[in-house]
């Protein structure tokens, strides 16, 4: 199915109009919202405009400096979340000087990234903004076979998952769920949205715990007896077993074979048992 030309503008707006609730109130919502549209226009501009202008690059190459300053916020609303759903009654004075440490970096963060959404760059923006979502998508384009063409490496990437293979995956996954969204109500399409966003959400939710566990190590190094980096790390060890198993599951979607079960996964590495970051996750 073609791409739906105003489904395609949709990004564009939405991204414009959430510039000033971001400039006004960085809450967490907003900052997420954010960095969701802007990712949605990156996708479009890079995989369905033939031609990208000088108008084009230049979009881009601010909206991606600062959506690296909105997820440095982000990341910290998820840690402070995250930290405040574990119920341990040991180690009560280290998860509040973690929580301590977690909301001084965040509101230092916000800060910054208050800074950076000055009059004229949200001027410059809207402006940009304006221009781009003026291009037409060529009409021979699938936005489908496109997202389909993106994911293909999953079903055949045997590599080692490693956290860094993860992570790519997710980042390519959010891309080809963006440009699959664009079919519209296609059921193919529908379906493969489904799948990577769950895929996406489980990978996310891994790699959440695995920064806000890195920041416990940071702010508490050779605590070897600490409840909470215990707990962290066995989070973080079982929140990457999940991970694993919905890339596995999106693979045999995608090729449309049977997932293997656990024991059979190729080149996984088992969890270890060292008390690194690596071990966090490995």
């Amino acid at each position: 199915m073609p791409v739906d030309q105003e489904r395609s503008r949709l990004p564009f707006q939405k991204l414009s109009r959430q510039l000033t609730k971001l400039a006004t109130k960085p809450a967490p919502e907003n900052v997420h919202k954010f960095r969701t549209y802007s990712r949605r226009v990156e996708a479009l501009l890079d995989e369905l405009v033939p031609e990208p202008n000088r108008n084009d690059r230049k979009l881009l190459k601010r909206l991606s400096r600062l959506r690296k300053k909105a997820g440095r916020v982000r990341d910290l609303d998820v840690q402070l979340a995250s930290l405040g759903s574990l119920k341990i009654p040991q180690d009560v004075g280290r998860k509040s000087q973690l929580r301590h440490s977690l909301a001084e970096e965040r509101a230092q963060r916000e800060k910054k990234l208050a800074k950076a959404f000055d009059g004229e760059t949200l001027r410059e923006l809207r402006k940009r903004l304006k221009r781009a979502a003026s291009h037409e998508i060529p009409e021979n384009t699938e936005p489908l076979a496109l997202a389909m063409r993106q994911m293909s490496q999953l079903g055949r990437d045997h590599a080692p998952l490693t956290e860094k293979i993860l992570h790519q995956y997710r980042i390519a996954g959010k891309r080809a769920r963006y440009l699959a969204e664009l079919a519209g109500k296609d059921p193919e399409a529908q379906r493969l949205v489904d799948q990577l966003k769950r895929m996406q959400d489980v990978i996310g939710d891994w790699h959440d715990w695995l920064k806000l566990t890195q920041k416990a190590e940071e702010l508490f190094k050779g605590g070897q007896d600490s409840a909470l980096l215990a707990v962290l790390r066995n989070v973080t060890r079982a929140k990457f077993r999940q991970a694993v198993d919905a890339l596995t599951e999106t693979r045999a979607a995608l090729s449309g074979k049977k997932p293997p079960s656990m024991g059979e996964l190729p080149g996984r590495r088992p969890p270890a048992q060292a008390a690194s970051t690596t071990a966090a996750v490995a």
